[in-house]
């Protein structure tokens, strides 16, 4: 029969476990505490007086920075962070708090099972394996890559990497749109202390597998540090929206596997779709059909993801490919994602599993998904900044309008980001659209100084302004407070 276990803690507080392996990773074994409300995990092999002290850094002054601070109750969403350390029969071990319920499957094949990001990266195990229930939209895709960018932001900004960024390292929740980051008991402080491992297969940087082979102290060598980190970043976004793999194509490099798999994600990395080289284009008639239509890049490229991470996707898997210094960091990521989630439509199609798409300039807006087109008027809000007063400039944003939509603070001031530090208040919508009588209508929930500048009549709190071609809405009169002009688009 399992015993408890009770322990000092490296804090001084008391810490508790079942003495039966609930799980076993690379490196450690894993236990539940008795009220499963956090687990311990012991490394099977002896930890270095540098390792010990990296981790006691990452439990202690790294997770003060972070967790102990305004705001830090957010983070706790999005990161497993190890707490404390603990030893035992000679073993170092760290304490995590238990995954939240939501990262565990709730029903079906894999009930109770960790819903691991593998299952809903991949087109051939989401298809073929993951029940509907589960899969979320393409909407709630995009919420998880959010949360994704913005933990690594976090983790970048604090001077650290994660070293194995990957979707084993990633709980997702594709229905609720949720995501939280584990592992980080393998961080690294770059220049301080050396990464544990040089990441997973997939998400590792090209520079990392190229040297793989020279010794750890050779001044060539790449180990895992935050431009790895990014690249990794940019491979899980494009797999958690498109499915597939940016680098594995059809191209073969050599005939043996184990060189043709190092070249392919290393010295010889190219992406799958490369504008100008086409030499790895995925050869179709080999997918399997469960990868299908998701690995066919003609029917789903990734410019239906929109401009925005059409252009990141460039810069990670073009020009930064092989040139870590040009990859795009979290937070364009993240600004990125942001934005292109106010270009989304919901599909008008009941039955397509996507549900949403990203809306992309044409007159005939279309589902790339399930192919069903949008009929009717859509309003379209170009948003314009005040450089100083009585001027404005046309900014590269804009906002698609559905029914039922909401308009919130980031959208009325440029200064406003839909982050960690927003306020309650600021999260609350201050107007909505609704599709009323044959009209598109904005109404006025909490600004108080909303104007139709056509009209130069101010809209009162709970009076609506209808969304006409060309018609411009000046949303507030605060530094930073935003024009919009709408363009209607008829179908």
């Amino acid at each position: 029969m399992a015993q408890t276990i009770t322990l000092k803690a490296s804090d001084g507080s008391t810490v508790q476990f079942v003495d039966e392996v609930i799980g076993s990773g690379a490196m450690k074994d894993v236990y539940f505490s008795p009220d499963k409300s956090y687990v311990v995990g012991f490394f099977r092999t002896p930890q270095d007086a540098n390792n010990k002290d990296r981790l006691t850094n990452i439990t202690g002054l790294y997770r003060e920075r972070i967790f102990n601070q305004p705001g830090g109750d957010y983070w706790e969403k999005l990161f497993c962070w190890p707490t404390k350390l603990v030893e035992w029969n000679g073993k170092l071990g760290v304490v995590c708090p238990a995954y939240d319920k939501h990262f565990f499957f709730e029903s079906g094949r894999f009930q109770g099972k960790e819903k691991e990001g593998k299952w809903f990266a991949s087109a051939k195990l989401r298809n073929r394996f993951i029940e509907a229930e589960h899969k979320g939209t393409w909407l709630t895709h995009y919420h998880m890559c959010i949360q994704i960018a913005r933990a690594v932001k976090r983790l970048h900004a604090a001077g650290l990497a994660h070293s194995d960024l990957s979707y084993k390292n990633v709980l997702v929740d594709p229905h609720g749109g949720r995501a939280a980051v584990i592992d980080c008991d393998g961080l690294v402080v770059p220049g301080k202390y050396p990464p544990d491992v040089v990441g997973t297969p997939d998400f590792i940087a090209p520079e990392v597998l190229k040297t793989r082979s020279l010794q750890k102290n050779d001044p060539q060598k790449e180990l895992p540090n935050i431009k790895t980190d990014r690249h990794a970043l940019a491979v899980l976004i494009y797999m958690y929206l498109l499915y597939r793999h940016p680098l594995r194509g059809g191209k073969v490099h050599d005939m043996d596997s184990a060189k043709d798999e190092e070249l392919t994600m290393g010295a010889k990395a190219l992406f799958i779709e490369h504008p100008t080289d086409k030499s790895n284009r995925p050869k179709v008639n080999q997918l399997h059909p469960s990868e299908l239509p998701q690995g066919d890049i003609n029917k789903l490229p990734y410019t239906i993801c929109g401009p925005y991470l059409k252009d990141l996707f460039d810069k990670a898997f073009i020009e930064g490919l092989h040139d870590p210094k040009k990859r795009p960091t979290a937070d364009e990521w993240l600004t990125a994602l942001v934005k292109t989630t106010d270009l989304m439509q919901p599909c008008d199609n009941p039955n397509c599993e996507s549900k949403w798409f990203v809306f992309d300039n044409t007159t005939k807006p279309r589902c790339p998904f399930c192919g069903k087109e949008f009929h009717g008027v859509l309003p379209v809000l170009n948003f314009y900044y005040s450089p100083r007063h009585g001027t404005f400039n046309p900014e590269n944003y804009r906002l698609m309008v559905y029914h039922h939509q909401s308009l919130y603070k980031w959208h009325v001031n440029r200064f406003v980001f839909p982050n960690e530090r927003l306020s309650d208040e600021d999260k609350r919508p201050v107007g909505d659209f609704h599709f009323h009588n044959g009209k598109w209508i904005l109404i006025n929930r909490r600004l108080n100084d909303l104007w139709d500048k056509d009209k130069n009549v101010k809209i009162e709190i709970n009076q609506a302004v209808e969304l006409t071609e060309g018609k411009k809405i000046l949303l507030g009169r605060q530094d930073g407070d935003r024009l919009i002009i709408v363009q209607l688009v008829k179908n």
